[in-house]
């Protein structure tokens, strides 16, 4: 076993091999210690990665189709519901702006009057425009051609001093919007029996159409009870109307809602939230009628359509 000191640093070697060295020169360094001293930053510097610049990630678009994907009854009085195209800002169906969920679903409908086509029409977050054509099939209405002036409807200053209130509230009440998704749902019949009026029909006297048939009349019978069809809120509840006697309007969300008439007995209050199925009143005979039966008619927006179409047929 050897020692050799260099300068202060004490090393100690065995068979020719460094084992240990500790210390710290006080004094001048070797040229060979100074040289392996200088070059370890080097070394270290050259040890290091420097990261290279990453580019800015893309957002990604919400989950969806790449056009339109959509189905329901595409006829007059008809409806239709899907799924807009991946990224889409906003959307529409010809000039009606379409409400949309979180996920890009979509709901509308086509009036008993519809033109038999239609566009959907979605503007996409990169800036394009994809569009969809969608047919409306026409329907044959039962139209009646009566030989005899057509009535001047309408009543009195006096009837219409009544009137207005109840038209405005029910127009009001068709506005609301409450976040319901039973348009979402598969509706059911409220009530079933005889069928004694459908949607559409009409009556035109010398060449002057009357207002069609707004919705489906359903006699099963005075003081059945009925059933909301499909989830929604109760935005309007009230006894007594001139034409629709008692009356109940379901808002089904997306633009959806029903309207139930000359009820006997309203079983819900304005602002309840029920459940497809639940009893919401019975069958009557108030406001003008010519006997006990439910008239129920569906609205989306201003575009009215045949309840039929939600239930299909009943059995």
């Amino acid at each position: 076993m050897n020692f050799t000191k260099i300068g202060h640093i004490v090393c100690l070697t065995a068979a020719g091999m460094l084992a240990a060295c500790n210390g710290a020169s006080l004094g001048s360094e070797s040229g060979e210690s100074a040289q392996a001293r200088s070059a370890q930053p080097i070394a270290k510097a050259a040890a290091q990665t420097v990261p290279l610049p990453q580019p800015e990630p893309t957002p990604a678009s919400p989950p969806g189709p790449a056009t339109f994907a959509f189905d329901g009854q595409l006829t007059q009085g008809g409806w239709i519901r899907g799924q807009v195209p991946a990224g889409t800002i906003s959307a529409t169906l010809g000039d009606q702006t379409l409400p949309l969920t979180e996920d890009g679903q979509f709901f509308a409908a086509f009036d008993r009057d519809a033109a038999p086509n239609a566009v959907l029409s979605a503007r996409i977050s990169d800036g394009r425009v994809i569009e969809s054509q969608v047919t409306v099939s026409p329907r044959t209405w039962n139209i009646q051609h009566i030989n005899a002036a057509k009535g001047t409807g309408g009543g009195s200053e006096a009837w219409w001093k009544k009137r207005e209130p109840e038209w405005l509230a029910i127009r009001d009440a068709r506005a609301k919007k409450t976040g319901a998704t039973g348009w979402q749902q598969d509706f059911i019949w409220p009530v079933k029996g005889r069928i004694s009026g459908h949607f559409g029909r009409q009556r035109v006297y010398r060449g002057e159409p009357a207002n069609y048939h707004s919705g489906i009349d359903i006699a099963p019978g005075n003081g059945v009870a009925f059933v909301a069809p499909a989830d929604g809120v109760v935005v309007l509840a009230r006894n007594g109307f001139s034409l629709e006697g008692n009356i109940i309007i379901i808002d089904h969300g997306g633009g959806l809602n029903s309207a139930f008439l000359h009820a006997s007995k309203i079983a819900v209050l304005e602002g309840q939230s029920v459940k497809q199925g639940d009893y919401i009143g019975n069958i009557g005979a108030t406001g003008r009628v010519t006997g006990p039966h439910l008239h129920w008619s569906l609205m989306w927006r201003d575009a009215r359509v045949d309840p039929l179409l939600f239930t299909g047929p009943m059995r």
